[in-house]
């Protein structure tokens, strides 16, 4: 599971309710493990973007809004280049003790990877406040596969 940039060309499709959608022409849970949605960053046609892909028929696509469309000119049928990369940390990333943790607890782990990055880092960087105080790392790191298992997305503030 290693958080790569995906690059491919896509034919744009009209969606619902004026929304544009860009067929992903890879498994998303193959190439950045498995999750309910992937948070992505990124380009289509040369725009900077940021969504999520998730599945959409027989695969997956990224869905972009009308007022993205209206801002970037394209429309139904136009053929695009696309580069994706998943947003913030990854699992693969975390340190061996945090990636042990989520792995026990499936739905911890399963909420972690649906938050969007900037929860993600913000745990993390609570986690990291115990450098002073490695005893506490433990404690919070239980602390924070609670909240996760909880569907909490705010780290605590304390």
């Amino acid at each position: 599971m290693e958080a790569t940039t995906r690059t491919f060309t896509a034919t744009v499709a009209a969606g619902p309710r004026g929304h544009l959608v860009v067929p992903v022409p890879f498994d998303p849970d193959e190439a950045w493990g498995a999750k309910p949605r992937h948070l992505v960053g990124g380009t289509v046609g040369g725009r900077r973007v940021r969504g999520a892909v998730e599945r959409a028929g027989d695969g997956h696509a990224l869905v972009m809004g009308p007022a993205w469309q209206r801002d970037c000119g394209l429309a139904d049928g136009a053929t695009v280049a696309v580069e994706l990369t998943p947003e913030g940390p990854q699992r693969a990333d975390l340190a061996d003790d945090v990636a042990a943790a989520l792995a026990a607890d499936p739905a911890a782990a399963a909420f972690f990877d649906a938050l969007a990055q900037f929860y993600r880092k913000a745990y993390l960087r609570w986690l990291d406040g115990t450098k002073r105080r490695p005893e506490q790392r433990a404690e919070r790191i239980a602390e924070m596969v609670r909240l996760l298992a909880a569907g909490v997305k705010e780290r605590p503030k304390a």
